[in-house]
């Protein structure tokens, strides 16, 4: 898919245009749905009270700040089944997780139970994750490339307006949920009996 998004044309968009774009048109997926694939394994996300909390070493008060997000999952997801919405994820996980990940499959776990479809694949089925995009398709389009800096901080997004790559990215994001396992069981099975990450 990389390659695909790399031989097509885009608009680069700062983190700040993605975001109101993404706000603007989540809403309006209609029967294409919403399609996320994310596979780097460590990101940063300052501004996020839970991940801030993660990363001075507050595990359990990490963990709390996620839990204080279900009834807004809840509604969301109230709110999408009550539109006739799919919302579906796939995160590509290596293990064992990395802190980041293991924090922020606490979070998809939470997601999954409340608001959007989420599966897990191994690097094994979809690649290397240094091999593919960060890239979520909205509808029957656009296609956004999640960019982000060499720390893994947010810093915007390449759009593509096309209709036939966005229907080619969904079809490789869809074949890859299709394979994988659902975040509860796996999140059961790999991450709920680790301990607390150490965060250097």
């Amino acid at each position: 898919m990389r390659e695909l998004l790399k031989a097509a044309a885009g608009q680069r968009l700062t983190e700040p245009e993605y975001r109101a774009e993404f706000r603007e048109l989540f809403w309006k997926i209609g029967e294409h749905g919403f399609w996320k694939l994310e596979a780097r394994q460590t990101f940063q996300e300052p501004g996020d009270a839970s991940w801030e909390a993660f990363a001075r070493g507050d595990w359990s008060g990490a963990l709390e700040l996620i839990e204080a997000q279900r009834s807004d999952l809840e509604a969301e997801g109230q709110r999408l089944r009550e539109l006739g919405l799919r919302s579906c994820r796939v995160r590509v996980v290596e293990l064992p997780p990395t802190p980041y990940l293991q924090w922020e499959l606490h979070l998809l776990n939470l997601i999954g139970q409340s608001a959007d479809e989420v599966r897990v694949v191994a690097p094994q089925l979809a690649g290397p994750p240094e091999s593919l995009p960060e890239a979520v398709t909205l509808g029957v389009a656009p296609t956004y490339e999640i960019l982000y800096d060499t720390a893994g901080v947010l810093e915007g997004a390449v759009r593509f307006d096309d209709v036939a790559l966005t229907t080619t990215c969904r079809e490789l994001i869809a074949d890859l949920f299709d394979a994988g396992e659902d975040i509860t069981s796996f999140f059961a099975r790999e991450v709920a009996p680790l301990p607390p990450p150490t965060v250097t």
